[in-house]
């Protein structure tokens, strides 16, 4: 577009990852004229550096450890994870980093993609600075939805910042594997990047300032993965924190709260995110820049009046999984669609939208008051919960108790893998008989968690949980055996 150029639609949604996709073909999908604003590739931070890029790394890996696990295949079996094929297929998933098939995705839906950095000049209205330096007007008649997701949190450890760290997007489109890695954080990024570059041939350390790792997850499964980080020869240290980081020619020099000193080639900051809200003119609205964005259980913003703001995924900080933001996105985009599809016109027609708009948003209620939220580790053992942890359940105030079985029991697990490790919990309301969260650690966990999440946000009562036979012989076996273990 031209320098001082205009565009004017229903609903503008700023950021064009996953998750402000999702809301745009939402909302659009009742006649709402929807435009959105990004200033890097379409499809975002999951498509290019994050989900998508993380799990190409991690796959052969993981594929190798299968196949050495099985009596047959591990003969067959030779060498170690190639590096340039396990690049090259990441490079596929990617795109390239070319995002020309999510654009094709926008224009076949019907959305418009406007290229640029946006900042809000006041209610509805927004400043797009292009890639070529020229400006745009975007004006929504009816809602602008906040996708912005976050960024990574650089913490200000001395001379950090000033060593060009790594974050995740470094770790994630690596064109060469060095030869050391040292890894500061213990959350799921950490884990994750730990195990795919030992797989690729780097020495990895990984410093944790707690006493765990994974410190949203169960402790027995916490602990399952440090097991597992340390059998893959990781340098696992807990308690541990950088106090000072030089880079020089030789690499990275961290001194470490001990005053003993490592050595690395390259350092990954691994220690969180925030919301990204700064430079977006949310002051012009009355917001705080910087900060999460409230919403309330419509995704609504809270602090601006009039209800045409929303914000969904990352930027409102209760939300840090894609899969999640994308539930959000399509809650907001829904409600956005029942209340502005149509002009207002005869009160019983408002009355309509109204209800509309909040079945929409009550689905969404449900799922945020029952936890129902997946998380999933791709470590080996991967790890996966929904729900809330026995911890999480006693603190809001549940009559809870817990029920465990060792996965490799079940005739699957035994099929699957020689020696197979892993562990299933569930955590029961027992004044209710219902399943309040699950986690499984072991060879494949992400693939069971969606049963259990069917059974926390569905409320199903245990009784009838025990009547949902699983094939034999499989891993979702260890259902029936948690199950007998909790008395049905």
């Amino acid at each position: 577009m031209s320098e001082n150029a205009e565009q004017v639609v229903d609903v503008v949604v700023v950021g064009a990852g996953a998750v402000g996709e999702n809301a745009a073909d939402r909302a659009g999908r009742h006649g709402l004229q929807v435009a959105v604003i990004e200033g890097e590739l379409a499809g975002g931070e999951c498509s290019y550096w994050a989900c998508m890029p993380s799990k190409a790394l991690l796959r052969p890996g993981a594929v190798l450890a299968a196949a050495r696990s099985v009596p047959g295949a591990g003969e067959a079996v030779t060498g170690r994870v190639d590096v340039a094929a396990t690049l090259a297929r990441r490079d596929v998933v990617t795109s390239h980093w070319s995002d020309d098939g999510q654009v094709d995705w926008l224009t076949g839906a019907g959305i418009a993609l406007v290229r640029g950095h946006a900042r809000f000049t006041g209610p509805r209205e927004l400043e797009v600075e292009g890639p070529d330096g020229t400006t745009t007007r975007v004006v929504a008649r009816r809602a602008v939805v906040l996708a912005t997701g976050s960024d990574p949190v650089v913490p200000p450890i001395p001379g950090l910042a000033e060593s060009s760290p790594w974050t995740s997007r470094e770790a994630t489109s690596v064109e060469a594997v060095p030869a050391s890695l040292v890894i500061l954080g213990g959350g799921v990024v950490a884990v994750e990047m730990a195990v795919a570059y030992t797989d690729l041939g780097s020495a990895v350390t990984v410093l944790v300032r707690g006493d765990r790792l994974l410190p949203r997850a169960e402790p027995f499964a916490a602990q399952e993965v440090a097991d597992g980080l340390r059998d893959l020869g990781i340098d696992l240290r807990l308690g541990t924190r950088a106090t000072t980081v030089r880079r020089d020619g030789d690499g990275v020099h961290l001194v470490l709260d001990d005053a003993s000193e490592l050595h690395a080639t390259e350092v990954l900051v691994a220690t969180g995110r925030e919301p990204r809200t700064t430079d977006l003119g949310l002051e012009t609205i009355g917001l705080l820049p910087g900060a999460p964005v409230a919403v309330d259980d419509a995704l609504q913003v809270t602090a601006v009046a009039d209800g045409w703001l929303f914000a969904v995924g990352d930027v409102t900080g209760r939300t840090a999984t894609t899969h999640q933001g994308k539930y959000d996105a399509r809650v907001a985009g829904d409600v956005i669609a029942a209340r502005f599809a149509a002009d207002p016109g005869s009160e019983g027609e408002e009355r309509a939208r109204e209800e509309r708009s909040a079945t929409a948003w009550s689905r969404y209620r449900a799922t945020a008051d029952a936890g129902a939220v997946p998380q999933v580790v791709f470590s080996r053992p991967e790890v996966a919960w929904v729900g809330l942890t026995e911890a999480e359940a006693r603190r809001r105030g549940h009559d809870v108790r817990t029920v465990r079985y060792a996965t490799g029991s079940v005739a699957g697990a035994y099929v699957a893998a020689v020696g197979y490790v892993g562990t299933a919990q569930l955590v029961l309301d027992d004044a209710v008989g219902t399943v309040l969260g699950a986690t499984f650690t072991g060879q494949d966990a992400a693939e069971l968690v969606h049963a259990a999440t069917i059974a926390v946000t569905a409320a199903v009562p245990i009784d009838r949980l025990w009547h949902a036979v699983p094939a034999y012989p499989t891993v979702s076996e260890v259902w029936l055996r948690l199950l007998e273990a909790a008395g049905c």
